[in-house]
């Protein structure tokens, strides 16, 4: 079972290191380094379903050459300020790839494989959108 830890350092900046000793600075908005906690939920979701895109594109002998994931979040307006509406735009570019290609790894990412997706999706709706960029056939295509 993954093991994470956060350390207060000052102020209302933190280091959080996973289970590997990876360390990640987080801070409050008033803080100039550090990412804000709320908004590494939505780092965290855009790195996971990122990370199993590559992975099924590069099964399916489809490889990358670029891939930027792009999160957009909606939330309450009062406090806790739950996430309701995530937004996710993939723009993508690599030899021979496809719309039902991408749109498959995305699909398969957010609904199989991406935990954090699992976790989010009972409390925000995640929605997708793809771009692939020269290099192959473009689209601006709604995937969810």
């Amino acid at each position: 079972m993954p093991v994470t830890t956060v350390k207060w350092v000052t102020g209302r900046q933190f280091v959080g290191l996973d289970s590997n000793n990876h360390a990640v600075v987080l801070s409050g908005e008033d803080e100039p380094n550090g990412v804000r906690p709320s908004q590494m939920l939505l780092i965290a979701l855009a790195a996971c379903t990122a990370y199993d895109v590559v992975e099924i594109l590069s099964k399916k002998r489809k490889p990358l050459n670029m891939l930027k994931v792009t999160a957009d979040g909606e939330h309450d307006s009062e406090q806790p300020w739950p996430y309701r509406k995530i937004h996710l735009n993939y723009r993508l570019s690599g030899k021979d790839l496809t719309e039902k290609a991408v749109r498959q790894a995305i699909e398969l990412s957010e609904q199989k494989y991406c935990s954090v997706a699992a976790t989010v999706r009972g409390v925000a709706e995640i929605t997708t959108d793809f771009e692939i960029l020269p290099g192959g056939p473009s689209a601006g295509v709604p995937v969810g």
